[in-house]
């Protein structure tokens, strides 16, 4: 990191998707970035992309789906001697199966990014943060944080809980001068989708919206400097998060299972 004035803004699952896109926010909102990510050539592609808007990239891999990998970023950030103004908590896992027939070791990896890692690593950012009465936190929810989740009950529990601690530790630090936004996106084209088998299931393929990575990150963005606890993205999805607070359990239960399902899973018990 070569630049010693502008601001450094932290983005946990950077090597594409929204992760990507909020990285690109950030440059052209004048900070240099570190990239955090398990692949290390779409991060250096990021990185040059970056460049041309002026900004500086570290690139760290890491796993965050390995017990012990939050420490072990923040001490490889430390050691650089790098100042985090801006932590982006983007990271996440997602599988869509029902629940005794997922995949044991994906659950766990899926509860380590999501809830843990995550967890650790605004625990470790925040005291010095807090220190220096300035800094800002994003958190990726979801909209799935809204209901519990039928074939995704492991991801939408941990956005669940996301949403409910973003909120919690916002409403803590509100005097601190530091501020913590959790981003509650809708179904938004990403790799996401692939990796957690969603391509078949009622949220793709239905006439909900579905955003781009780079819409979700410039609201997710603006919101962040605005310091709002929450962001709901796009008029769709804020409708349906708000409908949940009046919608009977059993209809919620029925909407969310015909979402997530998969087709190709449509025949099984």
């Amino acid at each position: 990191m070569v630049s010693s004035t502008r601001p450094i803004v932290l983005v946990t699952g950077a090597s594409s998707g929204i992760g990507a896109a909020l990285a690109r926010e950030a440059a052209k909102d004048g900070h240099d970035v570190v990239l955090v990510a398990r692949r290390r050539e779409p991060m250096q592609a990021l990185a040059a992309e970056l460049k041309a808007l002026g900004a500086e990239s570290t690139i760290i891999l890491a796993d965050l789906s390995k017990p012990g990998a939050a420490a072990a970023l923040m001490q490889d950030i430390e050691a650089r001697g790098i100042v985090i103004d801006t932590l982006i908590n983007n990271a996440g896992l997602g599988e869509t199966a029902r629940f005794d027939q997922s995949d044991p070791e994906r659950l766990a990896a899926m509860l380590q990014v999501n809830i843990v890692a995550l967890t650790e690593l605004t625990r470790l950012m925040l005291p010095k943060m807090v220190a220096r009465r300035r800094g800002r936190i994003m958190l990726l929810a979801s909209t799935a944080a809204f209901q519990p989740g039928p074939h995704m009950a492991v991801y939408y529990a941990s956005k669940a809980y996301v949403l409910s601690f973003g909120q919690a530790i916002a409403y803590e630090l509100r005097v601190t001068g530091v501020t913590v936004t959790t981003l509650c996106p809708g179904p938004t084209a990403t790799e996401f989708v692939e990796v957690a088998q969603m391509e078949s299931t009622g949220l793709f393929n239905s006439p909900m919206p579905v955003m781009s990575a780079a819409d979700v990150a410039r609201l997710g963005y603006a919101a962040l400097k605005a310091g709002r606890p929450v962001i709901v993205t796009g008029l769709v999805n804020k409708i349906i998060a708000m409908s949940t607070r009046f919608s009977p359990p059993s209809v919620l239960l029925a909407i969310a299972s015909h979402l997530s399902r998969r087709r190709d899973a449509a025949a099984r018990p």
